[in-house]
């Protein structure tokens, strides 16, 4: 597909006048009760609360038990232990993977008693297990819990109501304490019954550490960032990344694409690419996103080069190719050295830099180059220049992760799909529902 020519005059226009972009920062931050201000409101000795986490941990395949990484486990401490301190009975709240509404007893979908030895030991405290979320057998146990205990429940998922915002499940779940904290940022967009509805049941319900700090960096920083604002925008498919591309638009100063998506923008371009992955069907779209770019006056950075291969594997046969170059059987995996240092000059530029989308097919080390490279990028303008960086989506935080970075960058999201409503400015459901201060 070839542009037409309105189109290119209008991409190689010179830039018309730049809008106006001026973003206050976002109150939601203050506007929403924390766990501090819970305790300054209440006296908590005594008290339950139920607070509900993400205990979402990937398991061994080979056995269904170990867990293979408690980075979720770990955040949960701060606000735990600090409800602890107040002399609070924490009931721990979460899901544990997909059972949709069916009991099953091991594996990634059942039930949470593989994570009750890690959090003994990351909280220093007996954990106490049930072995549903709610019921009378449940409400005996939390009301017989003493000052400083802690109480988990059972995989709310167990419920087929959890997800439909059910209100037996909210109900159910109020009947257990009279105050609620939310450190469960990666399900702060679903409106489930242990995110919003249980809300309706109690005194007062708060943000936690982990919460807070999601909002500070991902929405504060994007509504009110120290500028230049720079996204890095990675992933397979753009139609998953549109509506943030789109918001985006209306924040940066630079954005600049990786990952598979570059080449549904290149065939708008009238660019052959090959066997690269493309989608036809947001051809057009990727036209309009460039030209609200240019409109915009934002920097919409697109690679220059590309890594190729003859074949979908690591050990393919690789070459380096302009992006105008592209042809035959071959296939873009990943951004090309000249990109790179495209990229980079972008980076040195900026203040303020997210992240969300590897630049390539990362988990195969042969095209892993560019999104290792960007982490690294990021982890030094945080640590040279003093740059915010936020690191969203769970494939670039694995890459950040995998590089060794995850402690050099300013933040890492543990939200995937949080983050991006986040960064499209869509309101979270599990954040609305907390008590306004």
């Amino acid at each position: 597909m070839m542009l037409s020519a309105s189109l290119r005059r209008t991409l190689t226009a010179p830039s018309p006048t730049l809008l106006n972009r001026f973003f206050h920062a976002s109150s939601i931050c203050w506007e929403k009760l924390n766990v501090e201000g819970l305790a300054e409101k209440v006296n908590l000795k005594g008290e339950n609360v139920l607070m509900r986490v993400d205990l979402n941990v990937p398991l061994d395949k080979k056995d269904d038990v170990t867990v293979t990484d408690d980075t979720r486990l770990r955040a949960i401490v701060p606000t735990t232990k600090f409800l602890l301190d107040q002399g609070a009975n924490v009931i721990l709240c979460s899901h544990f993977g997909r059972p949709k509404g069916e009991i099953i007893e091991t594996g990634k979908n059942g039930r949470l008693n593989p994570v009750v030895p890690h959090l003994k030991d990351l909280l220093g405290v007996d954990v106490q297990k049930v072995d549903d979320c709610i019921g009378p057998d449940v409400e005996s146990a939390a009301s017989s819990l003493g000052e400083g205990q802690v109480l988990l429940l059972e995989n709310t998922r167990f419920y087929k109501g959890e997800e439909k915002n059910d209100a037996t499940v909210s109900e159910g779940l109020g009947k257990l304490a009279d105050y609620y904290v939310m450190d469960a940022f990666g399900t702060a967009h679903r409106a489930h019954s242990s995110t919003a509805g249980v809300c309706e049941h109690m005194k007062f319900s708060a943000a936690g550490y982990l919460m807070e700090k999601e909002l500070k960096y991902l929405k504060g920083a994007v509504d009110a960032p120290n500028r230049p604002l720079a996204a890095i925008v990675g992933g397979a498919k753009v139609s998953t990344k549109i509506p943030v591309i789109e918001s985006l638009l209306d924040k940066c100063d630079t954005i600049l694409l990786g990952g598979g998506m570059i080449f549904t923008f290149y065939k708008a371009l009238g660019y052959d690419i090959g066997k690269s992955l493309v989608e036809d069907d947001f051809v057009e779209l990727a036209s309009k996103l460039m030209i609200q770019a240019k409109e915009k006056g934002v920097n919409l950075v697109l690679p220059t080069d590309v890594v190729l291969a003859d074949k979908f594997d690591n050990d393919a046969t690789t070459a380096i190719a302009k992006a105008t170059e592209i042809s035959g059987d071959w296939m873009g995996l990943d951004i090309g050295p000249e990109s790179i240092e495209t990229f980079k000059a972008e980076i040195e530029k900026c203040n303020t830099l997210v992240f969300n989308g590897p630049m390539g097919v990362f988990e195969m080390s042969n095209f892993a180059t560019g999104t290792i490279t960007v982490a690294q990028l990021l982890a030094e303008a945080t640590e040279k220049r003093g740059a915010v960086t936020i690191v969203g989506g769970g494939d670039s935080v694995a890459a950040v992760n995998q590089a060794g970075l995850g402690d050099k960058v300013s933040h890492i999201s543990t939200g995937g799909g949080a983050s991006l409503e986040l960064l499209e400015g869509k309101e979270l459901p599990g954040v609305s529902a907390l008590t306004e201060v």
